[in-house]
């Protein structure tokens, strides 16, 4: 949730920094001073973090991990208004990280096991398809290419870098909202809504550049760009990596974070090199109408292959991801498609039972040692 909070205020500042410079003149040592007191500002805050390193507290999960509880300890009491709280968490990570050592699986074969065992392969793909989408929703064209974008629509240069400053403020403001909705309406229910709007902002967006007024080209444009921004910042913007952060388990969450977080920058390399090509391709319309066909596989890709993750402790996402991928598939489609039944044509019809059954106890119960294992069956 924070990464995603402090990558828009980063964007949005980004574009702050290209509108103060934008009227700096050349100097007679060369051109182009302009842009590169753009780019020289984001060392700024780089070396600003960098004297704010030693003042951060350890990892407590690091510190418990080499045994030294007292100081994972203190320093969660650093992170905690009160007391209690760091040592509710400290016996947590340590009751975790028991768990954890208690697996002692090399690390070969549970590389292996992220493929094999089905608990973890649904954990797998599920990651992938929120990362994947992620990039493919198509924001990144818009954080990498928005001033480009908004003068191929007929702005000039200073008011193409206002609009861009303009999508970084509502890409900005619209991602504080995701910090009371996603544990409210759930990882797939914010998906689920998104990517059909997103999809319908992009269409605008694309098909505003074949209107031949002005005016009314740049204001479809920006209402598609705008209201896009607005969608994925309160979506597919937080949720991908707070949803591959809970949906592996402990023995191979590294591995799985590690592999996630892979698929998220290969294709953002993927969208970032081709876009030029693509405009020039496929014209402004076509490819934003490929981005918005992707938000639409996107949203059956995480109707029938994306478990709700939301409230869940990492027992209960055992039993969760170990439900085979197309029986998930089959039971969301009637779930949807009763939904519809019931909301849009007013029918009185019953959802199936549900396919999950959460049998093991949270660590916080007193009858830990009572738990059923889930089996993983292939």
């Amino acid at each position: 949730m924070t990464w995603q909070f402090f990558t828009a205020v980063g964007i949005m500042l980004g574009y702050v920094a290209c509108l103060a410079f934008y009227y700096v003149p050349d100097k007679s040592f060369g051109s182009g001073l302009n842009w590169r007191l753009m780019l020289g500002l984001a060392c700024l805050p780089a070396i600003f973090i960098l004297f704010q390193i030693p003042f951060v507290p350890e990892s407590p999960r690091w510190l418990m991990g080499k045994g030294r509880h007292r100081e994972a300890f203190e320093s969660l009491e650093q992170m905690r208004y009160e007391r209690i709280a760091a040592a509710r968490d400290c016996f947590y990570q340590y009751v975790l990280l028991q768990e954890e050592e208690g697996y002692d699986v090399p690390t070969w074969k549970r590389v292996i096991e992220m493929f094999t065992i089905r608990r973890n392969r649904n954990a797998v793909i599920g990651s992938w398809i929120v990362m994947f989408m992620q990039q493919f929703c198509g924001i990144n064209v818009i954080a990498y290419y928005s001033s480009s974008i908004f003068l191929n629509a007929g702005f000039s240069e200073i008011s193409a870098l206002l609009s861009s400053w303009g999508f970084g403020m509502i890409n900005f403001t619209f991602a504080i909202p995701a910090f009371f909705t996603i544990d409210r309406f759930g990882r797939r229910n914010l998906l689920l809504f998104a990517f059909p709007c997103m999809c319908a902002m992009l269409l605008v967006a694309g098909f505003g550049f074949l209107i031949h007024d002005t005016n009314g080209k740049l204001g479809m444009v920006t209402t598609g760009v705008y209201l896009f921004s607005c969608f994925y910042s309160s979506s597919e913007g937080p949720v991908p990596f707070a949803y591959s952060a809970e949906a592996f388990p402990l023995y191979i969450r590294d591995l799985g974070m590690a592999w996630a977080t892979a698929t998220c920058w290969f294709f953002n390399f993927i969208l970032a090199f081709t876009w030029p090509r693509m405009m020039k391709a496929m014209t402004s319309t076509g490819a934003f109408g490929f981005y918005a066909a992707w938000n639409a596989i996107g949203f059956f890709l995480v109707l029938w292959f994306l478990p709700e993750t939301k409230n869940l402790t990492l027992e209960e996402l055992d039993d969760v991801f170990a439900v085979p991928m197309y029986k998930h598939a089959i039971y969301r489609t009637r779930t949807f498609l009763n939904g519809v039944s019931r909301h849009v044509f007013h029918k009185d019809v019953k959802d199936p039972p549900p396919i999950y059954s959460h049998q093991r106890m949270a660590v916080t119960n007193p009858e830990w040692h009572e738990k059923v294992e889930v089996e993983h069956e292939e």
